[in-house]
């Protein structure tokens, strides 16, 4: 195949954007300058016309490692051969930008580390999703890449030719020698300083590399999965953009949750819900920074809502509404799987769920990192109402079916959460609320449940109300405290879902599946992986239930060591786990990252200080 498992990519940001640098040196996606933004390298999602950025040896019998430089997001990437060794380190520098916030900038320091390399470095722009034609202009160490609207500039040590339109230059490295590349937005305007060698390159090098460690250095996690949580937590916040606090689900579109298939999505946007599971894993572990800047987007956001107070499913980084799906036709996809999609028309559904999982994570930051403000309160009790009026309506669930609405279990049970958490937040501080009807709607709400979302025949909780489907959304039941852990229905919900899908349970070689796609109807063909972030929630449910039954407790250990397996060379994780184990759907996904660190936390906790 003409592409990279998806697994084969570390990444590098600077809280704008982010870019994929494949293990073969090969930048091969990059928007800019904001997650959102067009891309300018998309071989990610057409290997021919998509564009690149690559530094690769002209020799194919040479071995590649990636690594990250510990506690950073700067990535090496070496090439090692009998008769020389070289590495690439890349990075975005953090530091230094101008006032405008647009300075975005690749640093690709090349260095030879014994006897002698060849390589080949090849950019090779393809702007607006490889929609615009672009000039390039070469002056010696200069290439100028110019759009109607936009443009970059490549800065090199070296002379620079034109090949095919693509910059080139090929090196022969000897032990000790250096070269750097800089790929900069241009800005006609802008009065940012222009590069000054190698020596203003080791100046953003040690910035870069002393804000990722000061930054990962205010974790309190000290537990047995140190290096793992401190990975995902660099990607949470690497997934974060600086100027609104606005947090990503991933920096990628249609990465395909089945080779081939049309379970293609654009993650470039901000989940109400995904970003507040990360407020909770980032507050777990003491890095309230993050945490403190996303409930700030957040107030904005309760600001802009209608009278009632209700909020969209998902915002872009800027706060935007509109978010209008359409296809790129021009684009094959990655593998051949199409359509390749930017927007998402999920944007438009009603997901009752995420009230709930805001409400909670405005409770636990009250609780761990600021006590909120009266203004804010006034804000939530207004969408608490609203979720009180609204929540017997159908929608459209946490997996965003493109089929009929339904009465998800998940959705009520989320309702709960909000009006259970905007109970506790009001009886902590004394603030004033709708205390009689937010008490009988919540008790409404649970015997609801309680009522339809149980099937007696299965003994198990199901995926809405009326159907025969088990959801591994139901897991989080004992996670948001609205059954006890060693409930006799959560212990029996947990045994059917840990079934295999051959004996109408989800878990397969003790991977979770979000539901069976051949039992119910989402509106869409085909089928998909394992879900990451569903196998970290069992491991939780494990936890929480291993003190009515030992055996749990290892058997989620056991789970979660095996579900670390599947990060990628540096520790990153996709949406999902196909058949034969390779990553599918967008990457690196916060939700699953997120998972990770709440499960290590409570299941370090759980383990105690003896293994």
């Amino acid at each position: 195949m003409a592409y990279m498992q998806i697994s084969d990519y570390g990444v590098i940001g600077d809280l704008h954007s982010v870019a994929l640098v494949g293990i073969n040196g090969s930048i091969d996606w990059f928007c800019f300058p904001c997650f959102d933004s067009p891309s300018v390298f998309a071989s990610l999602l057409d290997h021919e016309k998509g564009g690149k950025f690559k530094i690769s040896p002209e020799s194919e019998e040479v071995r590649t490692t990636q690594s990250y430089l510990p506690e950073t997001n700067v990535l090496v990437t070496r090439f090692l051969s009998h008769e020389g060794a070289a590495e690439v380190i890349d990075f975005m520098p953090l530091g230094g930008r101008d006032k405008t916030g647009k300075e975005h900038t690749i640093i690709r320091m090349v260095n030879g580390i014994r006897g002698n390399i060849r390589l080949r470095m090849e950019c090779d722009p393809a702007f607006n999703y490889a929609r615009d034609p672009h000039t390039l202009s070469i002056f010696n160490e200069w290439a100028h890449f110019r759009t109607a609207n936009t443009g970059m500039d490549l800065w090199s040590t070296e002379a620079l030719t034109e090949q095919n339109g693509a910059a080139v230059v090929d090196l022969d490295l000897q032990e000790g020698s250096r070269s750097l590349f800089v790929l900069s937005h241009f800005e006609p305007d802008s009065t940012a300083p222009k590069v000054r060698g190698l020596e203003w390159a080791d100046e953003k090098f040690n910035e870069t590399t002393t804000y990722w460690r000061r930054w990962i250095a205010q974790s309190s996690y000290s537990g047995r999965w140190r290096e793992m949580v401190h990975r995902s937590a660099l990607v949470l916040k690497m997934l974060t953009y600086a100027p609104t606090g606005a947090i990503i689900a991933a920096p990628t579109t249609s990465l395909p949750e089945e080779m081939g298939g049309v379970r293609n999505w654009d993650y470039r946007y901000t989940w109400i819900r995904d970003a507040a599971f990360t407020v909770y894993g980032l507050l777990r572990i003491g890095l309230t920074e993050a945490a403190t800047q996303f409930m700030e987007w957040l107030e904005e956001r309760c600001n802009e809502t209608g009278p009632d107070g209700n909020l969209k499913v998902m915002y872009s980084i800027h706060g935007h509404t509109e978010l209008t799906e359409q296809t790129l036709d021009h684009l094959e996809g990655y593998g051949g799987s199409k359509p390749v999609r930017i927007g998402n028309g999920a944007a438009d559904q009603l997901q009752l769920d995420i009230y709930g999982e805001l409400m909670d994570s405005v409770y636990l930051f009250n609780k761990y990192g600021t006590p909120i403000s009266y203004d804010f309160w006034r804000l939530l009790r207004r969408m608490v109402n609203w979720v009180c009026d609204n929540w017997r309506s159908d929608d459209w669930g946490i997996w965003e079916v493109r089929g009929n609405e339904r009465q998800f279990v998940y959705s009520k049970l989320m309702c709960w959460v909000a009006v259970d958490r905007a109970l506790r937040l009001a009886d902590k501080r004394s603030l004033p609320a709708d205390r009689s009807k937010w008490l009988r709607v919540r008790d409404e709400i649970f015997m609801d449940i309680m009522e339809n979302g149980w099937d007696e025949s299965l003994q198990s909780f199901v995926q809405s109300y009326g159907s025969s489907t088990l959801d591994a959304s139901t897991l989080m039941m004992p996670l948001v405290l609205f059954l006890s852990p060693t409930d006799p229905r959560t212990i029996k919900t947990l045994e059917a879902i840990k079934r295999s899908p051959d004996k109408g349970g989800l878990v397969s070689n003790g991977l979770v599946y979000r539901y069976n796609t051949s039992q119910t109807a989402d509106g869409l063909p085909g089928e998909e992986g394992t879900f990451n972030m569903c196998t970290f929630w069992l491991v939780e449910a494990l936890t929480r239930a291993s003190s009515v039954n030992h055996a749990y407790l290892d058997e989620a250990r056991l789970m979660f060591e095996h579900m670390l397996g599947y990060a990628n060379h540096v520790g990153l994780y996709s949406e999902e786990i196909g058949p034969t184990g390779e990553a599918l759907g967008n990457f690196p996904q916060g939700f699953t990252h997120l998972g990770l660190i709440s499960a290590a936390f409570n299941l370090d906790r759980a383990l105690g200080s003896s293994d």
